[in-house]
């Protein structure tokens, strides 16, 4: 029997039409997912994003500079509980990579975010529990 053909009303004709509605509803189901897939250039950003957030110290550094706004290097350390080279070298990949921005004062350096969606990301996981 072809999907275009009338069902002759026998059960087996309705467990074709049952599975007929399944595949289309799957079939929606798959597009509406295709669809949601960003292009190739906003996924690597995202994976760029979440490949720094995964790192402890990045991510401790970087709720550190949400918390505070704009702050140094030395005190950001001593927030973090890191050595200063520890932090300058982790600063040194978020600022690379646009997370950070600095401002320089005289010779004091302050580190702010600078990525609207990861300070939204940071204010969420500042306030939530972590749940796996």
């Amino acid at each position: 029997m072809h999907l275009t053909e009338p069902p002759d009303g026998t059960d087996e004709d309705a467990a074709r039409a049952e599975q007929r509605q399944r595949a289309l509803d799957e079939d929606h189901r798959i597009c509406d997912a295709v669809e949601a897939l960003p292009d190739a250039d906003t996924m690597h950003a995202w994976v760029t994003r979440f490949a720094l957030l995964a790192d402890p110290t990045r991510l401790t550094l970087l709720l550190c500079i949400h918390a505070a706004g704009e702050i140094c290097v030395s005190d950001l350390a001593l927030a973090a509980g890191l050595k200063d080279t520890t932090t300058s070298q982790a600063l040194r990949l978020l600022r690379a990579q646009g997370l950070v921005a600095t401002q320089r004062s005289g010779r004091v350096v302050r580190y702010r975010l600078d990525d609207e969606t990861v300070h939204a990301l940071l204010h969420e996981v500042a306030g939530q529990p972590a749940r796996l």
